[in-house]
């Protein structure tokens, strides 16, 4: 998902300062396999985006739990505004093998940086021995294949790329064929500017595989979607701009994401999202922890946030896709309608559905001037 468009996105707070030390239940930790003299009075250093956790009264109030319970500060710093432009800001130093004073980040999967963060090795490794909680991971995030066993990142939060469409002016958009091809919507059609949603989505109704995409799969995808846009199909391409011109029914039907979904039919009941029959694409915000980092600090957060009630809480805020597992049977009871939200807690069916690019394809120089000329079409 493309980092600038999500800046926009909607969501139902300011964001919140960092939280401050109290007291822990030490003991409780070294029984639970924790050393408490590497938490207590730590600093994590968490970079995070923008209105990207839960918030209340301008406090966090899953910071204030971990800071509680560990006896360790965390500094939150909303400053990740952009894949591109916060790697930018921190390579220099990660190559000469520098500190940048994070312990997490959080990056983007549908862009090059994850991957290319581990083939670097300018990431610390999990340190899984205070990792219990990975077991609530949800099984088809184990194995990406940039970090295929999980050694190096863990989710934070997901999003599915499919079809929405708006039900009062057409039918039921079930595949890619027909948002390309049926006439009535021609010229209320968009898609995404993004490489891994548009290519990935028509590589699926291709009956390829976005996760090996080769030149023979990238040039039948490349080329469905021209023809559609030379036959005046396709409108534009857009960011998530694309939620404006279907809230105003000047779009019909078009590629999306599904955190917009979420927003937008709560104010547009006849707005539908729709993973189509050949496939959807799913993107995943990781947490990594850069080169000298505390990865043992890093990573006993990480197994705090893993806890389902803790997901659940920032789920509640986020609205996005959980990659805890129980975080919905948490939310059954305090907030239902997030937790029966198939946008928010994709069923097993629906998770079988979705497909992760080939990290590959989005290194390949190739690829992308082809893709940005379709863009200038």
């Amino acid at each position: 998902m493309s980092p600038l468009t999500r800046q926009q996105f909607v969501r139902r707070a300011a964001a919140g300062s960092a939280a401050v030390a109290l007291p822990g239940a030490f003991a409780a930790l070294a029984r639970a396999g924790v050393d408490p003299s590497k938490v207590k009075g730590k600093t994590l250093v968490f970079s995070n985006w923008p209105l990207y956790i839960d918030v209340k009264n301008h406090r966090h109030p899953s910071l204030d739990q971990f800071t509680q319970k560990y006896g360790a500060k965390v500094k939150y710093v909303e400053d990740i505004n952009d894949n591109a432009s916060f790697f930018g800001k921190i390579q220099a130093q990660l190559r000469r093998g520098q500190s940048i004073g994070r312990d997490i980040i959080v990056m983007t999967d549908n862009s090059p940086y994850p991957a290319l963060l581990v083939q670097n090795k300018w990431v610390e490794k999990l340190d899984k021995s205070v990792l219990p909680n990975l077991a609530n991971l949800q099984d088809t995030q184990r194995h990406p294949a940039w970090d295929p066993n999980r050694d190096y990142s863990l989710p934070w939060q997901s999003g599915m790329t499919g079809i929405g469409y708006n039900a009062k002016f057409t039918k039921p958009i079930t595949s890619v064929d027909q948002l390309f091809t049926d006439p009535k919507l021609k010229g209320k059609v968009t898609l995404l500017t993004e490489f891994a949603d548009s290519l990935g989505l028509a590589m699926l109704s291709n009956g390829d595989d976005p996760a090996k995409v080769d030149d023979a799969s990238f040039d039948r995808a490349i080329t469905k979607i021209q023809k559609a846009v030379k036959s005046g199909q396709i409108r534009q391409f857009t960011g998530n701009d694309y939620a404006g011109l279907m809230a105003k029914g000047d779009v019909w039907a078009a590629f999306v994401w599904s955190g917009d979904m979420v927003q937008l039919h709560a104010d547009n009941a006849n707005l539908r999202f729709t993973i189509p029959k050949s496939g959807g694409m799913i993107w995943t915000d990781n947490m990594l922890i850069p080169k000298h980092g505390n990865a043992y600090l890093a990573s006993v957060y990480m197994n705090f946030v893993y806890d389902p009630k803790i997901a659940a809480e920032i789920e509640d805020y986020v609205n996005y896709i959980c990659p805890a597992k129980g975080a919905d049977r948490v939310l059954l009871k305090t907030d239902p309608g997030v937790a029966k939200n198939t946008l928010i807690f994709p069923t097993v069916a629906m998770r079988r559905q979705l497909h992760s690019i080939d990290p590959k394809a989005l290194f390949n120089a190739d690829y992308k001037t082809k893709w940005q000329k379709v863009l200038g079409a």
